[in-house]
């Protein structure tokens, strides 16, 4: 596979497939996301910009974590504009969440355009030391 083909490749992915039905008449991005464990948790990191706080939807149903943001252009009356590059849309990301992960006590908050995700592991996930018997 070329370095072209893989770039188109990447770019095909940063969209919702159009085959998704939807009941907004805008585009919808895929947000990128990093995932790194830290101590006792799992953090997921998804980049949402235009988004207001108000306007992030996350539920959790049947072990399916699904994140939603949905942005609305604004209008602006003190200039107006010649050139944009920023598409607006709307985002969706959906992850599975496993059985080592404590389900009630996610936690989630958006800053800047980020939503940061805290997955706490559940006790049965934990590390643990285990003692060895002598004799």
């Amino acid at each position: 596979m070329t370095n072209q083909e893989k770039a188109m490749e990447v770019q095909e992915q940063e969209m919702v497939p159009e085959e998704t039905e939807r009941t907004r008449e805008c585009r919808c991005f895929v947000p990128r996301a990093d995932i790194y464990e830290l101590g006792e948790n799992i953090h997921v990191v998804l980049d949402m910009p235009g988004i207001n706080e108000n306007a992030v939807e996350i539920t959790l149903e049947k072990n399916i974590l699904n994140v939603k943001g949905f942005s609305q252009l604004e209008e602006q009356d003190h200039f107006s504009l010649i050139r944009a590059e920023y598409e607006v849309g709307d985002y969706e990301r959906s992850f599975r969440i496993s059985d080592a992960i404590d389900q009630s006590k996610i936690e989630a908050a958006y800053k800047n355009g980020v939503l940061m995700l805290t997955l706490p592991k559940a006790e049965e996930a934990k590390a643990r030391k285990i003692a060895v018997q002598i004799g």
